[in-house]
């Protein structure tokens, strides 16, 4: 199927789609939105009420999706999706939105926002699965498919990545692509990332700078500061808060990898050794590189925070997420009306294609070129 794809006409039909998507944005979109945050921000607030009382999984998947709600909210918000919104708050754009000193109040994480914008919405999104993909699954892992050790014990491994990935590397990965005293952008050749064996090399700049404006300010603020305010409560009450924003910590984190790291990975989905040449050949690799999960209500795609869209998201990544919900199953008929592979499975699936990857049993397939007509 991959040998002579057919694509002008598809590309064709995908452009008059994009234009009417595009056109009908309105102030809707906008108020799904803020229906999006007040759930995440009432499962904050049920969390935060009911920590000091025991640690126990409820309170600490409140807290952990309230929180992973605001990520949601960041990434489509960054992505310049509500941008084109009529009559939108300022402070729903891109150039505000988590922006300076708004970070604290609409996106507060181990990620830099700044540094995330850059990392994930540019040298992602316009390199995915290439060897420039700073997010590239098979290669960051390649560590692990190479150790000579049982398959359990890599499961093991990956567990513990799962359920600290968020500050073990993405925080670091994200920082490494601005030069950490002007927080400019470095051309991605140019990059050095940190990785976990140079996390504590205070020589280094990007280190230092990680942990002045990421590590420490997050753990203060989630770890020492919150628990505290309870201390009129007694110190059992400080504890059990403590206790169950790490735990916390540890489900959302775990529920970020479930979510992001099946969407570029599989032995199905391709790697490609080339840069896309124009806008046709773009398309086309951003649906060889990405899958689908199961999608269609609020319910399933605020838990899969609207990644389950991730064909139609690396098409348009500026769409408010309602949008893509009524252009996915048109997407999909596209393709299939012009022969062009489109995967969408069960998340579970997916997370066991991805370890796959990881452990080493599977690889991803490259592509050396791609021929069109």
């Amino acid at each position: 199927m991959l040998n002579k794809l057919k694509i002008s006409a598809f590309c064709n039909d995908l452009e008059k789609l994009k234009k009417e998507t595009y056109e009908s944005i309105s102030y809707d979109d906008f108020l799904h939105l803020k229906k999006i945050e007040k759930r995440g921000r009432i499962c904050s607030f049920l969390g935060l009420a009911t920590a000091w009382i025991i640690p126990n999984p409820i309170t600490a998947f409140l807290i952990s999706f309230g929180h992973f709600t605001r990520w949601l909210l960041a990434h489509h918000i960054l992505h310049k999706g509500y941008n084109k919104v009529p009559n939108i708050p300022k402070s729903y754009t891109s150039k505000v939105f988590a922006r300076g000193k708004n970070r604290f109040k609409d996106w507060f994480d181990w990620l830099h926002p700044d540094a995330w914008d850059y990392e994930h919405n540019i040298l992602h999104h316009y390199h995915t699965c290439e060897e420039a993909d700073p997010d590239l699954v098979e290669r960051h892992l390649n560590f692990c498919r190479s150790l000579k050790i049982p398959k359990f014990l890599k499961y093991i491994i990956i567990f513990f990545i799962s359920i600290t990935w968020k500050y073990t590397y993405y925080a670091p990965n994200t920082l490494s692509v601005l030069d950490p005293v002007r927080m400019k952008k470095i051309k991605h050749e140019h990059i050095a990332y940190i990785t976990i064996k140079n996390l504590l090399d205070f020589t280094n700049k990007h280190v230092r700078k990680l942990w002045l404006s990421c590590y420490i300010p997050y753990f203060l603020f989630n770890f020492v500061l919150i628990p505290f305010l309870f201390f009129p409560l007694g110190m059992q009450a400080v504890y059990f808060v403590f206790i169950n924003k790490i735990i916390a910590e540890c489900f959302t984190n775990f529920h970020a990898f479930l979510v992001i790291g099946p969407n570029h990975a599989g032995d199905d989905v391709h790697r490609f050794n080339f840069h896309f040449n124009d806008k046709q050949e773009f398309y086309i690799t951003q649906i060889l590189g990405s899958v689908n999960y199961h999608c269609g209500n609020d319910f399933i795609d605020h838990s899969q925070i609207w990644l389950n869209y991730q064909i139609e998201h690396h098409l348009f990544p500026d769409l408010p997420m309602s949008k893509y919900q009524e252009v996915q199953p048109k997407v999909k008929a596209l393709c299939e009306k012009h022969d062009i592979p489109y995967i969408q499975e069960s998340i579970f699936v997916r997370f066991r294609k991805m370890l796959q990857i990881c452990v080493g049993s599977r690889s991803m397939p490259q592509l050396m070129e791609l021929k069109v007509s």
